[in-house]
């Protein structure tokens, strides 16, 4: 029996990044032999174990057949005589093909090495095709070592494109394109994932309403960059800088949806598009598996953006409605996010990326001011809907002698 440390592990060895978990490839082998030396099974479609001590993964080294369309269209062959060069030439990255031996010895049939060196992202073989989570993943990769220079090798690019014209991502389940978007949202330079999906033509097949966006016009006025579609990327810019929350990234990412609607005869302006972008994300959400954090603040930040950049010019009690409607005194901490995308919104412009978004501090202490009112003693001798209208009547006040204190900049 040969043990080797395989994928990320030696990848990110290779790179100088700290290893953050090992994953294990047995050669020579059974199954039978493994349950006895006290690894436990673990694995639904091959035989995968955990270490007894360790609880690290060990795979069996096998080799698949493509047998129907999908990423679960496959037959997987393991064995004794299956070797290490055989199980990494089933593997979809050249950097991820490198396995290393109890002696330290790399195993890297595949050129790993020099593409890490020369940092390219590059298919191990024609079998990349028959995989379209590949697609995803090597997306995903684009963005996680954009900062290091990596790019997609031409080769593999076209083969991606040509998955697309052939249908091949279209089988993909929800399930799985979302957790693949979720991970690089989650990670950095995610806007690289959303222009590698689009360059190649799978951003159109699996997440249109993101697509659509790019060759919209908006207000150069407001827009320098006039491109919905980057504007929407450079948003994405900004949240990331922002925060680290996957619910401020999705809002931010979806936030527009409604101006690739926009009637032709309005353009470049978008009248109504808040409301139509609420549907598309709420359609959107439907489609793949959005968890519902995500999904319900992206619904207020499209809802609301626009109101909460004009803020200053509109009149206590609207902006107490929105603070109602948007649930901020009873979810605060979700209100926080909410302003987060929006600056992120307003800096995500050509031009404009390190402007002042005063804008937030002012309605976070619109907020505290009108969460100060003593809701007991001005509903205390109030029944059915004239609770409500009092006490949204003393928020008003609250917040209306708030901004006459509030310094308005110029």
């Amino acid at each position: 029996m040969q043990v080797y440390l395989v994928g990320g592990a030696v990848r990110d060895e290779q790179l100088g990044v700290p290893v953050n978990e090992r994953d294990w490839c047995v050669v020579g082998t059974t199954p039978g032999e493994l349950d006895a030396l006290g690894y436990k099974p673990v694995g639904k479609h091959f035989p995968v174990f955990l270490h007894p001590e360790t609880h690290e993964e060990y795979a069996l080294a096998r080799t698949e057949r493509k047998t129907a369309a999908g990423y679960h269209g496959f037959e997987f062959h393991t064995s004794s005589d299956v070797t290490i060069e055989d199980d990494l030439g089933r593997r979809d990255l050249t950097i991820n093909a490198i396995a290393k031996d109890a002696d330290g010895n790399l195993v890297d049939p595949f050129g790993g090495v020099d593409d890490i060196r020369d940092r390219v992202l590059r298919h191990v073989s024609d079998a990349f095709a028959e995989d379209p989570v590949r697609v995803l993943r090597t997306a995903k990769f684009a963005a996680r070592f954009h900062d290091r220079g990596f790019e997609i090798a031409p080769e593999t690019l076209a083969m991606m494109r040509t998955m697309v014209d052939n249908g091949e991502v279209d089988a993909l389940v929800p399930e799985r394109v979302w957790k693949e978007t979720e991970a690089a949202l989650a990670g950095r330079n995610c806007r690289v994932y959303f222009e590698t999906l689009r360059n190649c033509g799978a951003l159109r097949a699996l997440l249109p309403e993101i697509d659509a966006l790019f060759g919209i016009p908006q207000p150069e006025k407001w827009h320098p960059e006039i491109d919905t579609g980057v504007h929407t990327m450079m948003v994405l810019d900004q949240a990331e800088k922002l925060s680290d929350s996957l619910d401020v990234r999705f809002a931010a990412l979806v936030h527009d949806l409604g101006k690739a609607t926009t009637d032709k005869r309005h353009l470049p302006s978008h009248p109504g598009h808040e409301q139509r972008s609420v549907r598309l994300i709420r359609s959107l959400a439907k489609r793949l598996p959005v968890p519902r954090g995500c999904r319900d603040l992206a619904v207020i930040v499209a809802d609301y953006h626009t109101r909460c950049h004009r803020v200053f010019d509109l009149r206590p009690a609207t902006i107490v409605r929105m603070l109602e409607r948007a649930d901020a005194f009873r979810r605060a901490g979700r209100f926080e996010k909410f302003l987060l995308a929006c600056e992120a919104d307003a800096r995500g412009r050509a031009g404009l990326e390190d402007r002042d978004y005063p804008q937030a501090d002012f309605l976070r202490g619109a907020l505290a001011a009108a969460s100060n009112v003593d809701a007991a003693e001005i509903v205390a001798d109030k029944v059915g809907a004239e609770i409500g209208k009092a006490l949204s009547a003393a928020r008003t006040r609250a917040v209306k002698q708030y901004r006459r204190d509030f310094q308005v900049p110029p």
